[in-house]
């Protein structure tokens, strides 16, 4: 159930928690979804988000997964998940709000593999405030580090390599 993440090289501490979810249909399709107002190749992604003060990791992929996706905890069940830290940098020229820039020097990820037992109507990307994504469709795993952008892709590499076992 549990697959482990390259040990990192240095300190997390000026890291933004996060937690992130990849969802699996019963076809070990995964859900990728477009960020909302972007084109092209690289602007897709899973649904993730940080993980609030005093909130478990699983809690907070559960939440932003209803929130970003429409997806309920009832529609999904936690198949896996990847032991420690994922991490990655933000490159110096990210768009990002000034205030978390100035504090983050990027993200450390607790990544979860879910199974989707819902239907295409239980996912709402609209269903919470300003909707993060646009767009939403199945794919196979293998493909999605190529529709990330440039800087996260080494972390979806990652991510695909040791979920690689749920898509069968």
């Amino acid at each position: 159930m549990m697959a482990k993440a390259n040990k990192p090289t240095k300190t997390l501490a000026f890291h933004r928690p996060n937690a992130a979810v990849v969802v699996f249909n019963k076809k070990g399709k995964v859900l990728i979804c477009r960020r909302a107002g972007e084109r092209g190749k690289d602007c897709w992604q899973f649904p993730q988000g940080g993980i609030d003060s005093g909130e478990k990791a699983l809690a907070a992929a559960y939440r932003e997964l209803r929130e970003e996706t429409g997806i309920r905890r009832r529609h999904v069940k936690l198949m896996g998940k990847i032991k420690g830290w994922v991490a990655y940098d933000f490159p110096d020229n990210v768009y990002m709000a000034p205030v978390k820039r100035k504090r983050w020097r990027g993200q450390k990820q607790k990544w979860f593999a879910m199974r989707f037992s819902g239907k295409s109507r239980h996912i709402r990307l609209d269903g919470h405030g300003s909707p993060e994504f646009d767009k939403w469709k199945w794919v196979d795993l293998a493909e999605v580090p190529d529709m990330t952008i440039g800087w996260k892709r080494k972390t979806y590499k990652q991510v695909a390599k040791l979920f690689a076992r749920f898509s069968k």
